[in-house]
């Protein structure tokens, strides 16, 4: 996805910069997918390291009122185009996990990104992936990585292969 600008304006002023930065997100992420989906007619395996569905649940945790409504509309057009992933894995872990981990990356615009804002996020991606419909025709593979540093420990980063090629064999 390439660099969205309204990103960094995001975390500051979320109320003012949530609908152009979820709108340019969707765009992204729409033509990335009907890309991949073109190259899929000449290869088998395809990765990509989101969801479609990813993009709904921050538009309903950042959006509301005619704002949230416009994006429906617009992505229930754009949903029936991305064909359906045959595996989903799924990187649990708590909020507090997810903020040192943030902290690590060290990203400046992401500095300002708030412990609520990460536990709402959280919280809506949990309730997301516990209903089945969500996900439909995709096999999920739940991984808890609270106790993990897969980036930075090889063994760590055995173990969730291990568990993906367990929860899709």
């Amino acid at each position: 996805v390439e660099e969205n600008p309204f990103l960094s304006k995001f975390y500051s002023d979320i109320e003012r910069y949530a609908f152009q930065t979820q709108i340019f997100f969707l765009l992204s992420r729409y033509k990335q997918q009907l890309e991949l989906a073109q190259q899929d007619l000449f290869n088998q395996s395809v990765f990509s390291d989101y969801l479609f569905a990813k993009d709904r649940i921050f538009a309903h945790l950042n959006l509301i009122g005619n704002e949230l409504s416009m994006y429906e509309r617009l992505y229930e057009i754009m949903v029936k185009d991305i064909p359906r992933p045959d595996l989903i894995v799924y990187l649990q872990a708590s909020t507090e996990t997810l903020m040192k981990r943030i902290a690590l990356r060290d990203r400046p615009f992401e500095r300002k990104m708030s412990f609520e804002y990460m536990r709402r996020l959280n919280l809506a991606y949990k309730e997301f992936f516990s209903c089945p419909d969500n996900y439909k025709k995709s096999t999920l593979v739940k991984i808890d990585t609270n106790n993990l540093d897969f980036v930075g420990k090889n063994k760590d980063l055995e173990y969730v292969i291990n568990e993906i090629y367990k929860g899709n064999s």
